[in-house]
């Protein structure tokens, strides 16, 4: 066989892999662009839904029709836009990981192809629900801590005010003309939306903890004794954690604290049934001597 045969052997099998890769990416493309439209269809019954933290706050707060606005022509379409890019992936995640998988797939070991699909299947589930997480726990704690501190602010500017002598006892609000202005809170859409989403998707990544660790702990990358040895680490980056993601508010950081560790331990009670799972394989082959771990 000539020289010239050897290379085009070689090449045939990478331009069959360009060539399926291209279709694997050319259907996932398809796909995501079927999910913008589905979810643009409803993105406006889903940006109600995303707002209502913010709606059920300021109702709260004694504000009987909350209202946002916004302030150029197209910023209303682009918030649409937005939502529908981010749940359109979310619609065509299926489709887009089974493509993922249908490439990887002949790649692995019959027992690797086992073990990759569950971590496919679970993370999806792991984002929805941290991002369930953050939509109704995480973001009305936030939005009332925000907006209930410029109420407080408020109502601590009128008692300084009545202090002082300057405003009768019977005034609740601030004042428009005397010794001070109004201050109200006047929303635009896509500046809360954007705090929503933000949330969402720190929390839908946070909850991928487990999934990576474990996954990684498979691969042999991580091992549950070093985990457990890099806690002391894993407690002061999950304060930083809850500081930059969260408002200044104790209760919510604590709560992003509680939950990010807790998926830490679990992490490691996974990595160590994976490990033990592993031994088991590896003593019914015979690569481990109990007699030669007991003389040690």
């Amino acid at each position: 066989m000539s020289q010239s045969d050897n290379v085009e052997d070689s090449t045939a099998p990478l331009i069959e892999h360009l060539a399926e890769l291209r279709t694997r990416l050319i259907r996932a493309v398809i796909a995501f662009l079927v999910g913008m439209v589905l979810a643009f269809v409803v993105a406006e019954p889903i940006l109600q839904f995303l707002l209502t933290p913010i709606e059920a706050t300021l109702r709260d707060l004694g504000d009987p029709s909350p209202t946002l606005q916004y302030t150029s022509p197209q910023e209303y379409l682009f918030t649409l836009f937005r939502i529908s890019m981010v749940f359109g992936f979310a619609l065509s995640f299926p489709v887009i990981g089974f493509q993922l998988w249908r490439f990887v797939a002949p790649g692995l070991y019959k027992n690797e192809q086992g073990a990759f699909l569950p971590f496919l299947i679970a993370s999806p589930f792991m984002f929805l629900l941290g991002a369930s997480f953050a939509q109704f726990v995480v973001t009305p704690l936030a939005m009332q801590f925000f907006l209930g501190f410029a109420d407080v602010a408020s109502v601590f500017a009128n008692l300084m005010s009545q202090v002082s002598g300057g405003l009768p006892s019977d005034v609740a609000v601030v004042p428009e003309t005397g010794n001070g202005v109004k201050i109200t809170f006047f929303g635009k859409v896509n500046e809360s939306l954007d705090i929503t989403l933000k949330f969402i998707m720190a929390f839908g990544l946070c909850f991928q903890l487990p999934v990576l660790l474990t996954l990684m702990g498979k691969a042999g990358l991580v091992s549950a004794e070093g985990l457990g040895a890099m806690r002391k680490y894993a407690v002061v980056a999950i304060l930083v954690l809850a500081a930059l993601v969260t408002p200044p508010d104790v209760v919510t950081q604590l709560i992003l604290f509680t939950v990010v560790y807790g998926l830490y331990e679990i992490s490691i009670f996974l990595v160590r049934r994976v490990e033990a799972k592993r031994e088991a394989v590896l003593r019914a082959e015979g690569y481990y001597d109990d007699n030669e771990e007991d003389g040690e």
